[in-house]
């Protein structure tokens, strides 16, 4: 969410970058927000006036009543009783407007990064760089279910009775592939500085709102009936909601940390062959990295974070690209933003399998995560980035590690997790 201020200082600023996200129908909000912000001042302006009256009043009063004039004190009451009516009204029309105002400024989009290309959707994203040598074998390479079938590691008619479509269940060497990759993310960010945690996997509506847009809620957030609670979409809603209402000594940051959840989302509508299986599906697990650090280090911490991605695929041999995020792919609340992808030998392609955000003070600000500087209150700036989330990453991992038997290689990396296997074969 943008500071009031600097809206009201720059509203042609503001439209614009509007206008960069493809979201015209939002800029008259800007003007909206400006002629609401007006009225409210004016009515603060006011309330404090008749306010600072009271007590003036209230003395002259006592004084009246100490010299015996009582009918020019009960005048005097009848106009305490008149401004505080008005100031009542006033209140109710402060509240009014407020809310109106955080309406309003929680659906106008952030100031994107100048570094940000201009694009309408995510085809126009553009491509950073490419990490390791994308590799096509000689021989056909399966669709991601029926390799994990040839090891009897996935049984999704069974999850389809149980659950629904969307759900999955993982058996023997692909369960434990699955847990391993997990484990070995864990490992790999601790060994990068992060603390490790496991965080509530679920929230209530003032961390929702205050992590994601309203459209982001409405699209991914599972509701707990009758309840103020939600499943969480990713850790990174629960790990910076951690610091909501807080105010953090400058000299305790960065914080970074890593988290552990599983991760519950709608993913509403069809979707082509390539993004079932377990690609886009309602229930996952995921190691996630979060930064809330200074405003100055949130440049620095964003390569940091999508790096650490990068060099964690890399070492299970799985080669990647990074791709930045266009204006009109960028979330509402987001400055900027690089998704890392995966090469997948099957589709001759990369998909995505992360995305690092760096969301400037945005989250800070609706969630009041204050940090106290040598030269006074500031807000934190807060980043968030997936080390990896297994489901995707297996068919990642399962294409570019498959042998021409079937079998599938084990980097040297997660042999360890793997109880020492150089590969899983079928049975």
């Amino acid at each position: 969410m943008l500071d009031l201020k600097f809206l009201r200082e720059n509203p042609e600023l503001v439209k614009q970058n509007i206008k960069n996200k493809f979201q015209d129908s939002k800029l008259p909000l800007v003007d909206e927000v400006i002629e609401l912000d007006k009225l409210s001042r004016a009515c603060k302006g006011e309330a404090d006036s008749l306010r600072a009256n009271r007590n003036k009043i209230s003395k002259q009063i006592g004084a009246l009543m100490a010299q015996g004039k009582k009918e020019e004190a009960e005048e005097v009451k009848q106009l305490v009783a008149q401004n505080a009516k008005r100031l009542a009204e006033l209140e109710a029309l402060e509240t009014e407007y407020s809310e109106k105002i955080t309406k309003i400024m929680m659906t106008i989009p952030n100031i994107i990064d100048p570094s940000v290309p201009i694009g309408k959707d995510d085809s126009e994203n553009v491509e950073v760089q490419r990490y390791g040598e994308p590799v096509t074998p000689d021989f056909e390479v399966p669709y991601h279910v029926d390799i994990m079938e040839k090891f009897d590691g996935i049984d999704l008619d069974g999850a389809r009775r149980v659950a629904g479509n969307g759900f999955y269940y993982l058996m023997g060497d692909i369960a434990r592939l699955h847990s391993s990759i997990i484990s070995y993310a864990r490992d790999f960010m601790i060994d990068r500085g992060f603390t490790y945690c496991v965080p509530p996997f679920m929230i209530r509506s003032g961390v929702v709102t205050g992590v994601m847009s309203f459209a982001e809620m409405d699209a991914m957030m599972y509701k707990i009936e009758g309840e103020d609670l939600y499943l969480i979409g990713t850790s990174e809603h629960s790990m910076i909601g951690k610091f909501m209402d807080t105010i953090i000594p400058e000299e305790k940051l960065p914080q970074t940390l890593t988290s552990y959840s599983p991760c519950f989302r709608k993913e509403k509508g069809a979707h082509g062959l390539e993004e079932r299986g377990v690609y886009r599906i309602h229930q996952f697990e995921k190691q996630e990295m979060i930064v809330v650090c200074k405003p100055e280090d949130s440049k620095m911490w964003f390569d940091k974070l999508w790096q650490n991605t990068v060099d964690l695929f890399r070492s299970l041999d799985i080669p990647v690209r990074t791709l930045e995020c266009c204006s009109g792919d960028l979330a509402d609340l987001k400055v900027k933003s690089i998704d890392v992808e995966a090469w997948s030998p099957r589709q001759q392609k990369y998909f995505e399998v992360g995305s690092c955000s760096n969301l400037g003070d945005a989250q800070a600000r609706r969630l009041k995560i204050r940090v106290n500087g040598k030269d006074g209150k500031y807000l934190a700036h807060t980043l968030n980035n997936t080390v990896v989330a297994p489901p995707r990453m297996l068919i990642a991992f399962l294409e570019n590690n498959l042998n021409e038997d079937g079998s599938v290689n084990i980097p040297v990396a997660l042999r360890p997790y793997m109880g020492g296997k150089e590969k899983i074969e079928i049975k």
